[in-house]
């Protein structure tokens, strides 16, 4: 089974930036379509953002466009979430996962369709 590790999140002032990087070993995830989610406490998981394995398209959700920026850097084997312009709704246990189920991102589909999710890492804005 794909195993997703989480990395790069911590404590940034209002403003501020973060990279999250998802990786996974002995996989390409060029092959999967990966999603960036959250939950902040006591609110529901949501998706932030993905990209397609089949053409690079990617989506954002309206709370995050044209801050957060999501890419595949193949060298590293990588799928990184670029946070600009942070805010401190923007805390929260940040996801990524992975499906083959699809080769398009896919935001009104439910959590079924990630068959591997990683442990999370966490994001906290706060001045």
């Amino acid at each position: 089974q794909l195993q997703l590790v989480e990395s790069g999140g911590g404590l940034v002032q209002p403003g501020g930036s973060l990279r999250l990087s998802c990786a996974a070993s002995g996989v390409t995830l060029g092959h999967y379509v990966i999603a960036w989610f959250r939950q902040a406490p006591g609110k529901e998981r949501e998706e932030v953002s993905c990209i397609n394995s089949s053409d690079g398209g990617t989506n954002y959700a309206d709370s995050v466009k044209g801050r957060f920026t999501i890419s595949r850097d193949n060298a590293k084997n990588t799928v990184d979430l670029q946070m600009n312009g942070l805010k401190r709704e923007d805390t929260a246990v940040y996801y990524c996962a992975a499906t083959r189920f699809r080769t398009r991102c896919d935001p009104g589909a439910g959590e079924w369709l990630w068959s591997s999710w990683g442990l999370g890492t966490q994001v906290t804005v706060s001045s």
